[in-house]
């Protein structure tokens, strides 16, 4: 019941991620086309790699997690056009994205049916939902102009990250087989290896980390902003004298 149940939440949230971005980047009909054919063409790898069973293979769980987060990176400070692109999506989308993460909660059940063990799945867990559930309301303050804002986002999004950060900490030192591992417990983290949980470390963790620094590059631009801007208040309190 849990594998169905997953498989509908983590489709739901590949769904929405593809379509938030292919609707929001202000790119050309054909950017579009590729950049959801590239998105969709890794979101199939990733499920036929975890179908052969190859996600048992330490090496190859580090390269679907990290090629990603390369890619991106890359293409981030690669090239400008792209760089421009992503720190034009709405601040209110990218924060209202990490409401699936709510679906966090399933690790836990998992934990309970005896599929993950050791701290990996209640850090992991309570965390996606605490991220998730703070972020209707942050990705509200995000459109408004409320006082402290920009702070607030910066805590929620320093907490959100922290979070995917732990995850993957603990998912790494507790994997059996594992040449870093140092919690021994029980399965571990063995449920991520099969689908369709095998969709979170190659696709939605690397996602919504870099959703996260698209969160971080776009706060730091606008604190940059604000600091040009000219002190027009004291402006014009010296024309009136």
């Amino acid at each position: 019941m849990l594998d169905v149940i997953g498989s509908i939440l983590v489709g739901m949230a590949l769904a929405v991620a593809l379509t938030a971005l292919t609707t929001t980047l202000p790119l050309r009909i054909s950017g579009r086309f590729v950049l959801a054919g590239t998105a969709g063409a890794w979101i199939g790898l990733a499920g036929a790699v975890a179908g052969m069973g190859a996600l048992s293979n330490p090496p190859t769980v580090l390269a679907m997690f990290g090629t990603p987060l390369v890619i991106m990176v890359g293409l981030a400070f690669g090239v400008p056009a792209v760089r421009r692109a992503l720190t034009a999506i709405p601040l209110p989308l990218l924060i209202a994205l990490n409401i699936v993460r709510l679906a966090g909660v399933l690790f836990v059940l998992l934990a309970v049916a005896g599929r993950l063990s050791g701290p990996f799945p209640y850090f992991a867990g309570w965390g996606d939902f605490a991220t998730g559930a703070l972020a209707l309301p942050v990705a509200t303050l995000a459109a408004s102009e409320t006082r402290f804002r920009d702070r607030l986002i910066l805590a929620w999004n320093s907490f959100g990250m922290l979070d995917l950060i732990v995850a993957v900490t603990l998912g790494m030192i507790s994997r059996n087989g594992s040449p870093l591992q140092l919690i021994h417990a029980g399965v571990g983290t063995a449920a991520l290896q099969t689908l369709p949980w095998a969709f979170i470390p190659t696709v939605l963790v690397p996602f919504f980390l870099a959703v996260h620094a698209i969160v971080f590059a776009q706060l730091r631009a606008r604190s940059s902003d604000k600091v040009g801007q000219p002190p027009i208040l004291s402006g014009e309190l010296g024309r009136a004298h």
